[in-house]
């Protein structure tokens, strides 16, 4: 199954040709080249494929040398893209290579991201021998480029192909460790009010090839459905939404494993045991505390939402205190004064990158803020946490 994309980010002053790179790359006319500094105003992304990781989505930023209060929101932009990439890619001209390009390199350290450095416009002025000493001494790849022609760029390629973490390309099992073949596992679907119109969410899409993948046997039914098929079948497996988590644990057998498609989500993402230790904290909370959701998508909100009032909701009635919530969808900045929050819950994060919600939390926690997870703080506040996460501990 590969569901996966590689995110490449294109970093560097302004006019230095990381527009006229990202064409070259892609062979198409997607970025506005123009020799007027700054052309490139926020964040530009193309889709392409690229022989050995597969579907690589290219990100051209804004210059980091940009000027006034407008180039300072564009910096802001590019640095944004930072946590949401894979690989980075430095492009440089005319041997200049000084604060700016070296606070990108701590940038990209600091966040474990691979890069790779470009040194464009050869044929205007080539590398010296100062700038490549200092470029070597970060034991990158180097790639020299032409301004005009496309000359290198295949061996760019090779070079982003070389430097990509098979993690943020490979995928694996989402609950194969748990199942064998043919075994029956059940999904517990609810078609209502939050129920895409005629189609699935992805989680449960992902969770049925997964199973398929496996050779075992998938069975989807809604709520209303389940306690029939249970009088005959005795399935490996529930896996349902956490938001019916309270119906369906009264139907399921003590002796049958129960989980969510939320909780096996956040298990293949990362962060699992600081979402566990995380959970624990929800009956800490205080009259007035401050309690961040991050939801990693962006969707309408409605009255049935599930991260916009049900959990509020249901957090303020178990534990009895008035909370304050603060929300961050899609790949928005967290909010910068973190200390005021006293918990934050990620979603099941399906719609971005391990990566991407790896950056994320790794700041939640490096806050030392308690972190669970959607599905998690459900389980918690319907009192089957323990059931819920017995299959992964």
């Amino acid at each position: 199954m590969k569901t996966k994309r590689v995110f490449i980010g294109i970093f560097g002053r302004r006019n230095k040709g990381k527009s006229s790179l990202i064409n070259a790359l892609c062979n198409q006319p997607i970025a506005i080249v123009s020799p007027k500094a700054g052309t490139t105003t926020d964040p530009v992304k193309k889709t392409m494929e690229i022989f050995g990781i597969g579907p690589t989505v290219l990100i051209d930023t804004a210059g980091i040398d940009d000027e006034g209060d407008l180039g300072r929101q564009r910096i802001e932009k590019t640095l944004q893209v930072i946590p949401t990439i894979d690989v980075a890619i430095v492009v440089l001209s005319d041997n200049e290579f000084i604060t700016e390009e070296q606070t990108l390199c701590k940038k990209f350290q600091q966040a474990n991201i691979p890069f790779l450095f470009v040194h464009n416009k050869e044929d205007i002025a080539p590398m010296m021998p100062h700038t490549q000493t200092l470029l070597q001494a970060y034991n990158v790849p180097i790639v020299r480029t032409n301004s005009k022609t496309k000359e290198n760029i295949d061996n760019l390629i090779n070079k982003i192909v070389e430097i990509t973490p098979p993690s943020a390309y490979q995928t694996h099992s989402l609950i194969g460790d748990l199942i064998n073949k043919n075994d029956k596992v059940v999904l517990v679907m609810p078609i209502d009010e939050e129920a895409p119109e005629g189609r699935l969410i992805l989680p449960q899409i992902q969770t049925i090839r997964d199973i398929l993948d496996n050779e075992a046997i998938c069975i989807s039914l809604q709520p209303q459905q389940l306690s029939c098929y249970l009088q005959t079948e005795t399935p490996k497996l529930v896996i349902t939404d956490s938001q019916a988590f309270g119906e369906v644990n009264k139907i399921v057998p003590q002796d049958i494993p129960l989980t969510s498609f939320s909780i096996i989500l956040a298990r293949s993402k990362g962060y699992f045991d600081e979402y566990l230790h995380g959970t624990q904290h929800i009956m800490n909370l205080k009259e007035n505390d401050h309690v961040l959701l991050l939801e990693s998508c962006s969707h309408p909100i409605h009255c049935q939402d599930i991260g916009h009032y049900k959990i509020p909701n249901l957090l303020q009635k178990v534990t009895g205190k008035h909370l304050h919530f603060d929300f961050v969808s899609s790949l928005s900045p967290l909010p910068e004064n973190l200390h005021q929050y006293s918990f934050a819950i990620q979603c099941g994060a399906c719609m971005v990158t391990d990566k991407q919600v790896q950056n994320r939390i790794k700041t939640i926690v490096n806050a030392h803020i308690p972190v669970s997870n959607y599905g998690m703080t459900l389980a918690f506040l319907n009192g089957i946490f323990n059931r819920s996460i017995e299959l992964f501990v």
